[in-house]
């Protein structure tokens, strides 16, 4: 493998044009072309002048020979484009998730391991510290674990938009669903064995139910939900939650809390910002433990994490990753197979929905 790895971006809407933006100050890649179905008719930032502009897929992966493509549509053409990539002995990053339906995401895996071509899916969460340190406290609370999530999101402007058209692809609990159940994976290395989804639509423009709550049994005894719900009806109250309870205590992810304690969220309400979607500000920890007058012995605890890095950082912190896996031949088993996991996870809760009984996993 060359020092410069040669990519074709594929996809430029807002996870795009961040990886985008991630390879074009990387020096160990080399963007070769960028493909979307309408990319000539846009207006580009003005870093990506220069590169060769393609809006059929076959063609720029003909014209280019990539070393690696880069794979950011909307979700109903991940495996499709995959595995043209992967058959063309290119290396392949994909936003999340890997598929639409498990026969894809498995067939995306199996064929990145025939043809020994790295696959690194885009759940942001596994490269942020805030979110490493927050499961591994979680990790220390005992079990079983009670997880409590959510990203509700309001839409308006750009993001109605946006959400839209990616609820013709997939419901909200889908979509976003796979990044906070391999979460709760994580946290409880214990295997899932029932799923119960619950769902609504509120929005007569979405394709789909806008609105959705799943929620996850663990072989261990551990449970976990999570909420998810697009479109201009959507509250902004509660919108953020993530947090986990075990026998020993508790750990959350206070948004909008500075170190001091003070409340910030009127300034971080855009429950639609990307950057709000990743941001921890601090982690709370609650100890469980009495004494013998039944008060606490330890004080919670505020760790901030004001220095944390931001949504493009990550993004190029996931580039990096994607480099480092295909220069070092790193070994991404664990990390495809927990794609697959948690795909399984959130279909079974919309199959959940549609079939209005709780799913019993194999």
């Amino acid at each position: 493998m060359p020092d410069t790895v040669k990519v074709l971006v594929v996809g430029l809407g807002n996870m795009g044009a961040s990886h985008a933006s991630a390879y074009h100050r990387n020096p160990g890649f080399e963007i070769v072309g960028i493909m979307s179905r309408t990319i000539k008719s846009k207006t580009l930032p003005d870093y990506l002048a220069g590169y060769p502009l393609y809006e059929d897929f076959d063609e720029a992966l003909a014209a280019t020979k990539p070393d690696a493509v880069s794979i950011n549509s909307y979700p109903d053409t991940h495996a499709h484009y995959a595995i043209k990539a992967l058959n063309a002995g290119a290396h392949v990053f994909m936003e999340k998730p890997i598929a639409t339906n498990i026969a894809d995401a498995e067939a995306v895996v199996a064929l990145a391991r025939e043809k020994n071509r790295k696959l690194v899916l885009g759940y942001i969460l596994r490269v942020h510290p805030s979110w490493m340190k927050f499961i591994e406290l979680g990790q220390g609370l005992g079990k079983p674990l009670v997880m409590r999530l959510n990203l509700n999101q309001q839409s308006s402007g750009p993001a109605w938009t946006w959400h839209k058209n990616l609820i013709d692809s997939l419901i909200p609990i889908v979509d976003c669903g796979v990044h906070y159940v391999d979460v709760m994976c994580q946290l409880t290395g214990a295997k899932p064995v029932r799923v119960h989804g619950i769902g609504a639509k509120l929005w007569a423009e979405a394709a789909q139910p806008n609105y959705g709550h799943l929620h996850v049994t663990f072989d261990d005894g551990s449970v976990g939900w999570y909420e998810a719900g697009w479109g201009p009806m959507m509250s902004e109250m509660a919108y953020f939650v993530k947090d986990v309870v075990g026998p020993k205590g508790a750990v959350s992810i206070v948004a909008g809390q500075s170190e001091s304690g003070k409340d910030t969220t009127e300034e971080v309400s855009d429950s639609a910002d990307i950057d709000r979607h990743t941001k921890t500000d601090a982690l709370k920890v609650h100890y469980a433990e009495v004494g013998p007058d039944k008060n606490f012995v330890r004080k919670d605890e505020l760790i901030s994490m004001e220095d944390e890095p931001g949504h493009q950082e990550l993004c190029d912190r996931e580039q990096a990753l994607f480099l480092r896996a295909i220069q070092e031949d790193l070994d991404l088993t664990e990390s495809m197979d927990a794609a697959v996991n948690s795909l399984r996870i959130v279909l079974a809760a919309e199959q959940s929905i549609n079939e209005k009984r709780a799913i019993e996993l194999a």
